[in-house]
């Protein structure tokens, strides 16, 4: 999966560093200032925009998102 044709606005990527981090929902909420509900949404729309239909969602938003970012270790 790639990233970079899948449109992310920055409260997206703000939840995307933290998914990355292995913050949980509520945890990137606090972080953010936002509900849950508020990160769940963020999180489905992402899935929907990168074509992930299937289990172990999180994982795969996650895996995609670390390759797609080079300041930390993923691709360049």
């Amino acid at each position: 999966m790639n990233l970079d044709r899948v449109k992310v606005t920055p409260r997206d990527q703000q939840v995307l560093n933290l998914l990355v981090q292995g913050c949980s929902n509520q945890e990137i909420a606090g972080q953010l200032r936002i509900s849950s509900r508020t990160v769940k949404q963020h999180l489905r729309t992402l899935f929907l925009r990168a074509g992930i239909r299937d289990g172990r969602k999180r994982v795969k938003l996650a895996t995609a998102a670390f390759a797609s970012m080079p300041a930390m270790g993923g691709r360049q």
